[in-house]
């Protein structure tokens, strides 16, 4: 991981994210770029968001953003203090998820990060409505989504959660493996099964997963399915003390299933936990 995309808001999330991922990275050489995206519903700094916007207001919206990204710049400098990372800032008018695939693109992102809730995210809705938006509009750049004013703690029990019912290629999990490999940290593979066991087809993507995992220390978990499938996530990482949990954004599957509930109500069991989004890829 080389080119890192950081989405900030300027809220005190979004910075613990940028914070967080530096650390997570603190012995590779990395450009972090630091993206700030504003439109017409961006209010001023105090004040209310207007549906009319003139020239003369995005012209003060892009003043506020440029300024907002250089002070989150030299503080995450002064924060990180380490010569193998370099900052970059980028302040663009847009939708984010847009401006944020074309900046994939265009800068060769390796990671893209985010905070959970942003100044304006309501506190119950399930990882971000930010954070799904983009998720489900990019397939090609892993997503590391940063819940909370959490302070680091270096990943060593990493959960990667799975019904089988797709195949899940090596570029896929490729992101999940630098990660691990680079902490030393494990694996800790979690079935959520509906059924007593697994059909030829699972059993098959089971096996094709274990191949994948060869390199790194990893382990098998099975839970059924007795609750809603977040609770039982969160009570498997409370249970394993897991540090960061993932799962492959495929159509159809446990990810795309739990992201359709628009609230979860108790969405604090995801207060502490990061949450890599791995793009689906053949």
């Amino acid at each position: 991981m080389k080119n890192i995309l950081v989405a900030t808001d300027f809220s005190n999330n979004a910075y613990c994210a940028l914070f967080y991922v530096t650390k997570l990275l603190a012995s590779k050489s990395c450009n972090f770029y630091l993206l700030n995206v504003f439109n017409k519903l961006t209010p001023l700094q105090g004040k209310k968001p207007k549906l009319l916007v003139s020239k003369k207001l995005l012209e003060k919206l892009k003043l506020e953003s440029e300024e907002n990204l250089t002070k989150t710049m030299h503080k995450i400098v002064l924060d990180n203090d380490n010569p193998d990372h370099q900052f970059q800032t980028i302040s663009e008018k847009g939708i984010l998820s847009k401006i944020i695939t074309k900046t994939i693109d265009k800068r060769h992102i390796d990671l893209v990060v985010m905070g959970n809730k942003g100044l304006t995210e309501a506190a119950d809705i399930f990882f971000g409505s930010n954070t799904i938006q983009v998720a489900n509009k990019i397939n090609n750049c892993p997503i590391l989504a940063i819940p909370g004013e959490m302070e680091y703690k270096e990943p060593k029990e990493i959960a990667f959660v799975t019904d089988f019912k797709k195949g899940c290629a090596k570029k896929s999990i490729e992101p999940l493996l630098f990660i691990a490999s680079l902490l030393n940290a494990k694996i800790r593979v979690l079935h959520i099964t509906e059924e007593e066991i697994l059909n030829t087809e699972q059993e098959s993507n089971k096996k094709l997963l274990d191949i994948c995992l060869k390199d790194v220390d990893h382990t098998f978990h099975w839970r059924q399915l007795f609750d809603d499938k977040a609770k039982v996530i969160q009570e498997f990482l409370e249970k394993l003390n897991v540090d960061l949990y993932s799962m492959v954004n495929q159509k159809h599957n446990l990810f795309e299933k739990l992201t359709r509930e628009p609230v979860i109500k108790d969405v604090s069991m995801y207060s502490e936990t990061p949450f890599l989004i791995l793009p689906a890829q053949d």
